[in-house]
C-alpha cells in the first residue's frame, strides 16, 4: 500500500502538533499535544487520530464515534516512535529513515484496523 507520510505540521509556538499519512483511498489525522516548551525537551502528553476520506470527509469507528484517543500501552510505544521520528539521527539521516517511517506507518495502520471498519 502506497503512503505519504506529513510530519510536524504546526503553528509557531503551538504546543499541538499535526501528523498525516495519505495513504491511496483513505488518509488518517494524527494530533499530538505536548507539554513544556516546546523549544527545550517537550513532553508528549496524548495523542489522538481521525480517519477521513480523500475528500476531508470524517469516517466514523466501529463504535460510531470519531476518533480515537491513542492510551496505556499503545501510547508508550507511539511515544517512542515519535522520538525516533523527531531525534538528531533522523533528522541528519545517521539511520535508515525509510525502515523508522515504515514502523510508524504500521503501528498506525494496525491501530485503525483495530477501530474502524474499512471497506
Amino acid at each position: 500500500m502506497n503512503y505519504t507520510l506529513e510530519l510536524n505540521t504546526q503553528e509557531a509556538g503551538s504546543n499541538i502538533v499535526f501528523n498525516t499519512i495519505v495513504f491511496d483511498s483513505f488518509k488518517v489525522n494524527i494530533v499530538e499535544r505536548y507539554g513544556g516548551r516546546m523549544g527545550f525537551n517537550p513532553k508528549l502528553w496524548e495523542a489522538l487520530f481521525k480517519v477521513r476520506t480523500l475528500d476531508n470527509e470524517l469516517i466514523e469507528r466501529r463504535d460510531g464515534n470519531l476518533r480515537v484517543k491513542i492510551k496505556g500501552d499503545q501510547f508508550e510505544a507511539y511515544r517512542k516512535l515519535t522520538e525516533v521520528l523527531n531525534s538528531y539521527d533522523y533528522k541528519n539521516k545517521l539511520i535508515n529513515r525509510k525502515t523508522v517511517e515504515e514502523d510508524y506507518v504500521h503501528f498506525i495502520l494496525s491501530l485503525v484496523i483495530q477501530n474502524y471498519q474499512l471497506n
